[in-house]
C-alpha cells in the first residue's frame, strides 16, 4: 500500500484532507464515549440521614450523660457519707394505731352474742325424730325376718369356715399319707412336668368329689329343719306379740 494517505472524496490536497478527517474521527469518538443512555440503570442515590438516625444518637449521648452524672451524684454523696455520719436520720418512733378499732370490737362482740343465741335456741330444741324408738323398732324387724328366713342368721359364714376348715384338714391328711408314702417306698426317677400336671388334676377332681358329697349331705340335714322352721315359724311371732302384751 501506498504511504500517502488516500482520501475517500477527491480532494485538492491530501495533508490537509487527511487533517480534517482525523478531526472529524475523533470528535466523533469523543461523542460516542460520552454519548447519556436513553434509559438511567445507575444505582439511586444515598443519603445520609437515612443510614446514620443522627437525632437517635443524639438521644442515647444524652442518656448517658444524665446517668453518669446521677452516678457521679451518688458516689459523691455515699463517700460523704463513708467519711461522715451523714445527715440522715432514719429513726422513726411512730405508733401504728387503726381509727376504726373500736367499731371494729364492738361489731364483733355483736356477732358473738348472736352466735351464742343462736346455738342456746339450737340446743334447747327437742328432736322430732327418736332414734331409740328406731333402734327398737328395728331389733323388732330382724326378729321377724330371722323367724320367717329359710336359713338362720349368719349360716352361709359358719357353713363356709367349717367348709375352709375341712379342706385343710384334707390337705393335711393328704400330704401326710404323701410323705409316709415316700418314706416307706424306695425313691423313683423324678416324674416328668405331664406326669406331675395328671397327678394335680386327679387330686383335684378328687377334692371336687370330696366337695360335692359334703354339700348333698348339709342340704340333706338342713331339710328337716328347714320344715321344722316352716312350721314354728307361724307360731313364734304369736309368742312375740303375747310377751309385748304382757310386758305391756
Amino acid at each position: 500500500m501506498h504511504r500517502a494517505y488516500q482520501p475517500i472524496t477527491p480532494a485538492g490536497n491530501k495533508l490537509l484532507q487527511q487533517k480534517w478527517d482525523d478531526k472529524y474521527y475523533n470528535e466523533h469518538r469523543d461523542l460516542v464515549r460520552t454519548a447519556k443512555p436513553m434509559v438511567d440503570t445507575r444505582a439511586p442515590r444515598t443519603y445520609v440521614h437515612m443510614h446514620m438516625k443522627l437525632r437517635k444518637l443524639q438521644l442515647e449521648e444524652e442518656r448517658l450523660a444524665t446517668i453518669e452524672r446521677d452516678n457521679r451524684i451518688l458516689l459523691e454523696k455515699m463517700s460523704h457519707i463513708m467519711r461522715t455520719k451523714g445527715r440522715v436520720d432514719n429513726r422513726n418512733e411512730y405508733e401504728h394505731h387503726s381509727l376504726n378499732r373500736e367499731k371494729r370490737q364492738r361489731e364483733l362482740m355483736r356477732i358473738t352474742k348472736e352466735n351464742q343465741e343462736i346455738l342456746k335456741r339450737i340446743m334447747k330444741r327437742e328432736p322430732e325424730y327418736d332414734h331409740a324408738k328406731w333402734q327398737r323398732e328395728w331389733e323388732k324387724n330382724e326378729q321377724f325376718m330371722d323367724n320367717i328366713a329359710r336359713y338362720p342368721k349368719g349360716w352361709y359364714d359358719e357353713w363356709k369356715g367349717e367348709e375352709e376348715k375341712r379342706r385343710q384338714k384334707s390337705r393335711e391328711t393328704s400330704r401326710q399319707s404323701t410323705r409316709r408314702s415316700s418314706e416307706q417306698t424306695p425313691r423313683k426317677k423324678s416324674r416328668t412336668k405331664s406326669e406331675r400336671k395328671e397327678s394335680t388334676q386327679s387330686e383335684d377332681r378328687k377334692e371336687d368329689v370330696d366337695q360335692s358329697k359334703d354339700a348333698k349331705q348339709t342340704e340333706e340335714s338342713e331339710k328337716p329343719k328347714e320344715e321344722e322352721g316352716a312350721a314354728g315359724g307361724e307360731e313364734e311371732p304369736k309368742k312375740v306379740e303375747k310377751e309385748e302384751e304382757e310386758e305391756e
